[in-house]
């Protein structure tokens, strides 16, 4: 059970709350360890003149967690694995109104970011004190008051645990053979492409699936690409699930129980056991942000976890995120 002591981090869709402002862009406030406090990343920008975090424009057809993995990856030369959502912070330019989202993203002691040469030519770790200071914008202090605040509860080092829903399949009025090989629709298939691309901004480390048809080609396209492998669980099928979900319930508190990240693909009717689960395990307002009415999930939508490392059970954080869709 979630203690009353977890973060108060949460987030719905991160694509519904931004449309209001003019201008989307995405960054990550990049942190390591330092002795028993943590630094953060800083980056200098000399067409600005200015100390900031990496951040950038949502480009067309992405996903804000595509553009904060991309933006970092382009100005450091590192790239994140997004951990828990920090506040969007929003203010005016030019064009009207912008809202940056930030994820806290976790870097090892080697990891050695390089300014790209031409949006940034400086980057320097300072400790949170430091960097308060160093911020040209006032409102980037926001997201790291939150982090800070995450560290000091012992919950900023996380793990990502997701749960898919597979992407959309041909109807069942239109096929005739076995349910198990019934594969994906023409929109599917793209869907099951913009959940590869997705996936990489949180990079798990395990996949794990029902061997129906259609939910291994919504995330074997992933794996095959960071050469990650694919376990295949029976009890996530749709029929083992109706004669037990019981079992179907246990491999989902695998993802709990087993300290890497990872990503559970399945089916809709299998979603509100999945979220039986997931809800024993964070606190009641964490546990609101879960969707509650059938279908619970799109095709292709996930819901992103963040579980604390320390707290090895509890969920820090609560997203629910959909594949860009053309």
């Amino acid at each position: 059970m979630a203690e009353k002591t977890a973060a108060r981090t949460a987030s719905k869709s991160t694509e519904r709350t931004a449309r209001s402002a003019d201008v989307l862009a995405a960054g990550c406030l990049c942190w390591r360890r330092a002795g028993s406090g943590v630094e953060v990343l800083l980056i200098h920008r000399p067409r600005y003149d200015d100390w900031s975090f990496p951040k950038g424009k949502q480009d067309p057809g992405e996903t804000l967690p595509e553009t904060a993995h991309r933006e970092v990856g382009e100005e450091i030369g590192l790239l994140p694995r997004l951990g828990v959502p920090l506040p969007t912070i929003r203010y005016d330019v030019k064009d009207g109104v912008k809202d940056v989202h930030y994820w806290a993203a976790e870097f090892g002691p080697g990891a050695r970011p390089e300014p790209d040469g031409h949006e940034v030519d400086e980057v320097r770790w300072v400790d949170p004190c430091e960097a308060h200071g160093m911020l040209s914008n006032p409102s980037d202090r926001e997201p790291l008051a939150a982090l800070v605040d995450l560290h000091e509860r012992g919950d900023l080092a996380t793990r990502p645990a997701i749960v898919v829903r597979h992407a959309k399949a041909k109807p069942r009025s239109a096929w005739s053979r076995a349910e198990g090989d019934r594969p994906l629709a023409a929109t599917g298939k793209r869907q099951a492409l913009a959940v590869t691309r997705l996936l990489r901004a949180w990079s798990p480390e395990r996949i794990v699936t029902s061997p129906w048809l259609r939910c291994l080609s919504t995330v074997v396209p992933y794996a095959r690409k960071a050469g990650v492998t694919v376990r295949e669980r029976p009890q996530l099928t749709e029929a083992s699930h109706k004669r037990h979900p019981k079992k179907a319930a246990a491999v989902v508190q695998a993802l709990f129980d087993k300290d890497v990240p990872a990503a559970l693909c399945t089916h809709r009717p299998v979603l509100p056991t999945v979220l039986g689960v997931l809800s024993r395990h964070m606190a009641p307002e964490l546990a609101e942000q879960l969707p509650a009415k059938d279908p619970y999930l799109s095709p292709g939508e996930m819901i992103v976890l963040q579980i604390s490392r320390r707290h090895r059970r509890r969920v820090v954080s609560v997203e629910l995120v959909k594949p860009f869709d053309d």
